[in-house]
């Protein structure tokens, strides 16, 4: 019999799903991949950057959103089959459309997977655990799921966490094809791969029981204390466990989402100091509306990339290039390119906002 919890909403979550959505549109849209600072990139392999960080959160705060959507079932022990269903596929449809637009690559060649399809299987998967477990079980059906990925990482292979020979990509192989896969690395590999895909359910259920932890304390300062208590420990206990299974975003592994788990819980308090005991709320009141509509602004960031990038065209210095390109190199004249290439996703951003406000302001929230 599941355990009966209370809905308190906690106004950070709503910061913090902002607060993702906006990083992750500003790492995705740079003016120019040539030009972009450090920090706004991915880790080429193992180890970390704060760009790393925005993908987990985002996973951490669908987590944090299930606890509310799902709480219900959980109370009455019976599983919404067809919501989920029908949620999971929806996301995942949503994903593999946006990969196959503007309908210029063959059926045979188009990448299945991506960041809609991960949350999309992330959902699902974590979904039933959360309406057949109680919170107990979860945290122990989450450590079983990083250790036995550590285990089945480290068969069969001599360098297990090699670009080339990891356990990751060869499933997908298998599975999918090399035609169907990522080839950003210069070889058939997909960092949203389907075995990696479980233990990322794992960073969605770190939000799921972050978010059931803080419900059960109303008071901001014990909330800080409960995330902090926790996050202290995963941050290092990944560290330490980085000597034996490396941070490795691209193949998700323990480390990497004890990591960031744990670091999100340490913005999460940052958030709810600032939210709840220092009043600071008209600025992060930016990221609230920001999040009000992920799934709208996350898509429509994509289709502004796609059209920009691969529809429209311009005529610039006697040639023609794409759209996207020509309005980098406007930037450009009057600044230093990786300045340039800031700011254009910082524009994109910012229009991206005024659509999040204007569907808050009329109160159009698109739900699957």
């Amino acid at each position: 019999m599941q355990q009966t919890i209370r809905k308190q909403r906690v106004a950070a979550i709503d910061v913090l799903r902002g607060l993702t959505i906006a990083l992750m549109i500003l790492v995705n849209t740079p003016g120019s991949w040539s030009y972009v600072y450090p920090p706004f990139l991915h880790a080429d392999w193992s180890g970390a950057t704060p760009t790393d960080m925005v993908f987990p959160f985002f996973l951490f705060i669908v987590g944090a959103a299930m606890f509310y959507s799902l709480s219900s079932a959980r109370e009455s022990g019976l599983i919404p089959w067809a919501k989920i269903c029908k949620r999971a596929v929806l996301l995942f449809l949503i994903g593999l459309f946006l990969n196959i637009l503007p309908f210029d690559t063959a059926p045979e060649n188009v990448r299945i997977l991506g960041v809609l399809q991960r949350i999309a299987i992330c959902y699902f998967i974590g979904a039933i655990l959360i309406l057949t477990l109680n919170t107990r079980q979860l945290v122990i059906a989450s450590v079983g799921i990083l250790l036995g990925y550590w285990l089945v990482m480290t068969l069969g292979s001599d360098n297990p966490y090699a670009l080339e020979s990891n356990l990751v990509r060869q499933i997908d192989l298998a599975i999918l094809g090399a035609s169907h896969l990522w080839k950003g690395k210069g070889l058939a590999f997909d960092p949203e791969g389907l075995l990696s895909s479980l233990p990322a359910t794992v960073t969605l259920l770190s939000g799921y029981l972050s978010t059931w932890w803080l419900a059960q304390t109303p008071e901001p300062m014990q909330q800080i204390k409960k995330l902090l208590t926790a996050a202290v420990p995963l941050i290092v206990l990944a560290l330490i466990w980085h000597q034996w299974h490396p941070i490795n975003k691209s193949l998700w592994t323990g480390s990497f989402v004890m990591l960031t788990a744990g670091v999100a819980m340490c913005v999460l308090a940052v958030i709810i100091w600032a939210w709840e005991l220092m009043g600071v709320r008209r600025g992060l009141e930016f990221f609230r509306i920001y999040g009000s509509n992920p799934l709208v602004v996350y898509v429509c960031s994509g289709l502004i990339a796609i059209t920009l990038g691969e529809v429209l065209t311009a005529e610039y210095q006697g040639k023609t290039t794409s759209m996207y390109h020509y309005c980098f190199q406007l930037l450009n004249q009057f600044m230093a390119p990786k300045n340039a290439s800031l700011l254009f996703a910082l524009i994109v951003v910012s229009v991206l906002y005024l659509l999040a406000r204007f569907l808050d302001h009329k109160k159009w929230f698109v739900k699957l």
